[in-house]
């Protein structure tokens, strides 16, 4: 029997689940208004740096979540529930989340900034998250 997510008798926790939020919205006209917007230096998104290269999701990227122990998502602005956009849009874009199972809720675990700072870096990336889901 499971109760609260865990299963009865259990100690461990369920893998976190982290949400990526891209400061861009998806969907073909959503992808095309930004590569026009990087092209013309009105648009940027940290955490596109850190998943994309110019031409597709980064090999490092997919390497990481492979063994990051935690279920990750990747979601556009336009793609979020309404409770992942208020926490998401209230932190500013882009944002990684996590969910917290117990309230049914979101906190954020690396911000704007700390996005910006990895320069986007993969591996200076994966150790500030992990690192984050550690200390939860």
């Amino acid at each position: 029997m499971r109760r609260g997510g865990y299963a009865a008798g259990m100690t461990e926790r369920p893998a976190p689940v982290v949400i990526g939020v891209y400061d861009a919205d998806g969907g073909v006209l959503g992808e095309a208004a930004y590569l026009w917007g990087r092209v013309r230096g009105t648009a940027h998104c940290s955490l596109c740096d850190i998943t994309h290269s110019p031409v597709r999701r980064k090999k490092e990227w997919d390497a990481l979540v492979a063994r990051l122990g935690a279920r990750v998502e990747l979601r556009h602005r336009n793609e979020l529930t309404t409770a992942q956009r208020e926490v998401a849009l209230g932190a500013g874009l882009p944002v990684v989340l996590v969910a917290d199972l117990e309230r049914q809720g979101y906190d954020v675990l690396v911000d704007a900034d700390e996005l910006a700072r990895t320069g986007g870096d993969v591996t200076a990336f994966g150790e500030l998250l992990q690192a984050r889901l550690a200390a939860r």
